[in-house]
């Protein structure tokens, strides 16, 4: 977006006074009209920085826009480094709240984890205690983190999860899908003593307590014993169980001695918002995880800086290792500040492969659920669209998606599909369907140029609602060769909109996206491959779709121009005034005749050959 003077009427006396700041490093301190401060930011160089708030032309994202615009006057600070900027910008954030820097509010309340009191106990996930009998394990501070943990011992211990109520209903139902996916132990079949239900519970809350190697350690002890006592049965059971927590500890990340302690942050963005979320990592489990909303969007890196930076200047301490999902603007001064701040070693690094890339994600996508519910949107749609975004080098998120499909048979019959995605969804209300008019022998580049030229000159004329929206993305059912003869009539329109083709395997199937010159793959972009698979699958339904219905119309008016005076034109008026066979059926002669303008003899034999009609 970009700032002018009508937008905000004190910006040449801000340009003049920005044209005599000194280059030196030091903080800026932004005014309203009523002198209460709504930014703070540092800077390496303090003339180029705060000039690049007021330059003519200046595009902005819509945060800093909307700062800008409220911007009256501003003070400075000079310091002797860049670091010494960040700590007084630091210091000063704290101090003031100013109203557009990421402030964070931690409000967070207690979670436990309940062993019910019955015959035949259940392991529950609870905001708080009641004042009963049962066992409770905690107080945790992250009710996700205790979710998570009930969630893995009830899955690796096989616990039974349902509503049915033991002993009571043993025997009364068939065991439901748990059971037979082996999710289940299966207590409604009778088959489980309660002596070993109850063990099996005991040795859930270990698991729970003291993790997965302690519990396969006691296990491993319990089996050993079994054998010796020739309880052969109880040790295969005990020895399935140990490979289940074994085999779960490959995969699960509630419970795993190998990460070291360490605070995971992620951030996602949709068209304008932002939320970040941190995992917490103490001794070998997740055991906290905190989602911030951080309003409207920014630049990633300048985001996940100021995101951190505001974090911890309300923590009394950090743990050695920070793992990041995205670089920040400075990662060594960055790590410079939190040392000194907390006085000890701390390594903040960007993972790129391994282990730690899983905990990165799995930060990332519980960013992506936060902002899902703000937005009304999915995760994987959230993601799907970052994720997009970030693949074709674009600025933010594609709000508005646009794609078009030829279909044809042969030379007959020539249309185009174009479906339109709104963050991430179909908008059923915006597709549209085109016949080829002025293409007369089987050429797609040649269709889909005078589609093109057809939607985009609605858009300038202005007369339809329906393609009133300018794109933010426009892709092609094709190859680099669509792609290289769309972008030279898009220029020619005027149309600034970034254009990728999608190109497909000898199965049908999304393969990559065109650039022109290349393709760019999406395989390691799982919810951005899905998200374009589900676009031109789409495109191509509505384009294939349309054509069958031209191609069925063309068929039944060749039939109708059978009957002598009856050319083509009369039959599309019989085509479109009753729309379909059925009607045309019911319709009488007399009907017949006064739609197509024939006279009786004709409009009996219409009557005649339509009836016959399968």
């Amino acid at each position: 977006m970009y700032i002018t003077d009508e937008d905000n009427p004190r910006l040449p006396f801000l340009r003049d006074k920005t044209s005599k700041l000194t280059t030196s490093p030091g903080v800026y301190i932004m005014k309203d009209k009523n002198g209460k401060i709504i930014y703070i930011g540092k800077a390496k160089n303090l003339h180029n920085r705060v000039t690049s708030y007021f330059r003519k032309g200046q595009d902005h994202l819509p945060k800093v826009w909307k700062m800008v615009s409220k911007v009256n006057d501003y003070e400075f600070i000079v310091t002797d480094s860049e670091f010494e900027a960040l700590v007084l910008e630091c210091s000063l954030i704290k101090l003031h709240t100013p109203k557009y820097n990421i402030l964070l509010k931690d409000d967070k309340g207690y979670s436990y984890i309940r062993v019910t009191d019955e015959a035949y106990p259940r392991i529950q996930a609870v905001l708080q205690k009641s004042d009963d009998s049962a066992e409770y394990i905690g107080p945790y501070t992250s009710s996700f983190a205790v979710r998570q943990a009930v969630e893995e011992a009830n899955k690796v211990f096989r616990l039974p999860t349902c509503t049915k109520v033991f002993p009571r209903d043993i025997r009364k139902q068939r065991p439901c899908l748990n059971f037979h996916i082996k999710r289940c132990m299966g207590v409604c079949t009778g088959k489980c003593p309660q002596e070993e239900y109850n063990a099996t519970i005991r040795q859930a809350v270990d698991y729970i307590k003291n993790g997965s190697a302690q519990s396969v350690e006691r296990l491993t002890a319990e089996m050993e014993r079994a054998a010796e006592n020739l309880e052969f049965e109880l040790a295969a059971r005990l020895r399935d169980r140990i490979a289940a927590i074994q085999k779960a500890a490959e995969s699960q990340k509630v419970i795993d001695e190998t990460v070291p302690d360490c605070d995971i942050i992620a951030i996602s963005q949709n068209v304008d918002i932002a939320c970040a979320s941190v995992i917490m990592y103490r001794s070998g489990r997740l055991s906290d995880k905190a989602d911030y909303y951080l309003g409207d969007r920014a630049e990633p890196a300048q985001m996940m800086e100021e995101f951190v930076l505001s974090y911890y200047s309300m923590k009394d301490d950090a743990p050695k290792t920070i793992l990041l999902a995205e670089e920040p603007s400075d990662i060594e001064m960055l790590q410079q500040y939190l040392r000194k701040k907390y006085d000890h070693a701390v390594y903040v690094t960007v993972p790129k492969r391994g282990h730690l890339t899983q905990l990165t994600t799995m930060a990332k996508n519980n960013a992506s659920e936060f902002i899902s519910v703000r937005v009304g949107r999915t995760r994987h749609e959230v993601a799907g669209l970052e994720e997009l975004a970030r693949a074709l080098n674009m600025e933010k998120p594609p709000r508005f998606i646009e794609c078009y499909d030829i279909s044809n048979l042969a030379s007959s019959d020539m249309v185009a599909g174009m479906v339109v995605f709104e963050n991430g969804r179909p908008c059923k209300r915006r597709y549209k369907k085109f016949g080829i008019k002025t293409v007369f022998e089987q050429n797609d580049y040649a269709c889909m140029t005078e589609v093109i030229e057809r939607r985009f000159g609605e858009y300038f004329k202005g007369e339809d609602e329906g393609f009133a929206q300018l794109p933010d993305l426009i892709l092609l059912d094709g190859g680099n060769g669509h792609v290289n003869t769309i972008r030279p009539v898009l220029e020619r329109l005027g149309v600034d909109v970034p254009l990728y083709g999608l190109v497909k395997d000898d199965r049908h199937r999304t393969r990559a996206i065109a650039t022109g010159d290349g393709e760019i793959s999406l395989i390691k972009s799982r919810e951005a491959f899905d998200l374009v698979t589900q676009i031109q699958d789409e495109v191509h339904r509505v384009a294939i779709t349309y054509q069958k219905k031209k191609r069925s119309h063309s068929a039944f008016s060749l039939e109708l121009t059978t009957v002598k005076g009856v050319g083509e034109k009369k039959a599309q008026k019989l085509i479109t005034a009753f729309k379909t066979k059925e009607a045309l059926k019911n319709a009488s002669a007399e009907e017949l005749r006064a739609v197509a303008g024939v006279n009786e003899e004709t409009a009996l034999a219409l009557k005649e050959i339509i009836d016959e009609m399968s």
